[in-house]
């Protein structure tokens, strides 16, 4: 099985510098772009190679590139690195950030020369302060080999590179709301059209993808797209890093063909349920994805499996729910979260969020009553996509929604015995 986002990275081991680096490969795909390709050929290599965002949204990264106005365009461009990585569940960056950067760096560069970007940053979480000094001293390492500055490699192209440490808000994952942040402003969302690509950061075009998509950029390019699409069992190409939290005997991270089930990720790899528990249900993309059940363990975790199953691949970074787990508990944890995290721009977000909060707690309390149900369907709706000004509300209903779906009696139970049934 190949393994090429983390063949390098060891636990025990510290992060890659640039010679260990260039030691297993490292930086020949730069080498090989700037000698013999076009930026156009870049784009079209990746376009071709299917690799979906891994950041959660899922869309074709080498057609995103293509959206980039090439001749006569704005300067500056701008190239963002997003390593906000804040969705409650999801650790699957952090491992690439610490164990190796250059990864990162070289896919960027590479991204940046196939939209002739000149200016590059890592929008990096705040809370990853190892990442944030193994980062430093690696862009140091690359500007001393010529791999960043003026003139890369004597090929006539400059990036420019800079690491910016957020603030501490899950909103600046978004993309428009994570511009705003660089810009120096609020982090809130902004409206599309215009679009990034077009008009991004200081109204430049600028393209914003996640750690893990620049991360499998060096190796499409080094072995090709066909080589890429192979190493996959999903439509979509390449690797996919899983993670799995919960009451699991291994809870962890693996880096996986696209396309393993929930079974395998769940059995093999994290060595199945706890102490006898059962597995009730799932969050397969972090907290803001819908629960898939039982009936699902042998969907594959690809984009277009798990959205047929009724939720999202998200960062494919599962959270488990066990049979005692209460699932009422579990997602009132879940919008306590988002109901803090909301930028309070739009209405339904600020207002709404913190009331679904109130209400859960209610039930968890004994204090529910049979209208708190109709309550909490009707905010799934005016909360639900369509209705906000960003993704954050509808996303925090996908949890909530799915539970009254799959675990209905749990909720009636709570008002029924007036306390939470899985507590003594």
């Amino acid at each position: 099985m190949e393994r090429p986002l983390t063949e390098h990275i060891h636990p025990n081991r510290p992060a890659l510098n640039l010679k260990e680096y260039e030691a297993v490969g490292g930086y020949a795909a730069l080498k090989k772009v700037l000698k013999d390709s076009s930026p156009k050929q870049v784009q079209q290599a990746v376009q071709d190679s299917n690799l979906k965002g891994r950041g959660g949204a899922g869309f074709n990264t080498g057609m995103k590139w293509s959206f980039v106005p090439m001749d006569n365009a704005p300067r500056p461009k701008y190239i963002i690195a997003n390593a906000d990585e804040m969705e409650p569940g999801t650790f699957k960056d952090r491992l690439l950030l610490e164990g190796s950067p250059h990864q990162l760096i070289e896919g960027m560069i590479i991204a940046g020369y196939a939209i002739q970007a000149d200016i590059s940053y890592i929008f990096l979480r705040f809370a990853y302060k190892d990442a944030a000094k193994i980062l430093r001293k690696s862009i140091q390492e690359a500007y001393d080999a010529g791999y960043l500055g003026k003139n890369i490699q004597g090929s006539g192209y400059s990036l420019e590179m800079y690491l910016h440490t957020g603030v501490g808000r899950y909103m600046c994952g978004e993309e428009t709301a994570l511009l705003n942040a660089l810009e120096g402003k609020r982090a809130t969302p902004r409206a599309k059209p215009p679009f990034p690509q077009v008009s991004g950061l200081f109204g430049k075009p600028t393209i914003v993808n996640n750690v893990e998509t620049f991360c499998c950029v060096p190796h499409i390019i080094a072995k090709g797209a066909e080589w890429f699409k192979s190493i996959s069992k999903s439509e979509d190409g390449g690797t996919k890093l899983y993670g799995v939290s919960g009451k699991v005997n291994k809870p962890g991270l693996w880096e996986l063909p696209m396309g393993v089930t929930i079974r395998e990720l769940i059995e093999e790899h994290a060595g199945g349920m706890k102490n006898g528990l059962k597995f009730k249900g799932a969050l397969p993309g972090g907290a803001s994805t819908d629960f898939l059940t039982e009936q699902h363990l042998d969907v594959k975790m690809d984009f277009k499996s798990v959205a047929a199953a009724g939720s999202r691949l998200g960062t494919g970074t599962m959270i488990v729910l066990d049979d005692a787990t209460c699932p009422v508990g579990f997602v009132h944890n879940l919008q306590h979260f988002f109901a803090q995290e909301s930028c309070g721009w739009c209405t339904p977000c600020r207002e709404g969020l913190p009331w679904v909060e109130k209400v859960l707690l209610s039930l968890e309390n004994g204090e529910g009553k049979k209208e708190d149900l109709d309550i909490l369907h009707m905010h799934t709706k005016f909360l639900g996509p369509g209705n906000t000004f960003c993704a954050l509300a509808p996303g925090a209903m996908e949890p909530l929604e799915s539970a009254l779906k799959y675990f209905a009696d749990d909720f009636e139970k709570h008002i029924r015995d007036k306390k939470c049934p899985y507590h003594n």
